[in-house]
């Protein structure tokens, strides 16, 4: 079963607003990262590349929750629950389209050093429960 974002939660994903991202790791243990995120109707989407600790515990686990807490109202959230689906298909658009939005410019232009990156990969969350305020 799968939950419905609502339009003022849409509203601030599709705003360059990071989210934090919480994983499972092997001792079943919370592994948290901070991400820019695209919204896809109500999947979200986030990058990372092949062997990063979060594609890992994504591959082995996909439970995922995303808090999502804009800066100028921190006592402002909302945490999406869900399962991750990950595809090498359409990386590297992916954190191209993410460093525009965020940033303005290029991924490559953004962080030179990505050229040595592994592959990009997408990371698709499907919510399943969505809690908080927003």
């Amino acid at each position: 079963m799968t939950a419905t974002l609502s339009d003022d939660l849409k509203q601030l994903l599709d705003s360059p607003v990071f989210v934090t991202v919480a994983t499972v790791q092997p001792d079943g243990s919370p592994q948290v990262s901070p991400v820019w995120v695209k919204r896809d109707g109500d999947d979200l989407l986030f990058s990372t590349t092949v062997g990063r600790r979060k594609e890992a515990n994504l591959r082995r686990d996909p439970r995922v929750s995303v808090v999502v807490q804009p800066f100028d109202a921190p006592y402002t959230y909302a945490e999406v629950r869900g399962s991750a689906v990950l595809t090498t298909e359409g990386g590297p658009e992916l954190i191209d389209e993410l460093s525009r939005k965020y940033t303005g410019k290029p991924y490559a232009e953004f962080n030179p050093a990505s050229a040595d990156d592994a592959a990009r990969v997408v990371v698709r969350v499907t919510p399943r429960k969505v809690v908080g305020s927003i």
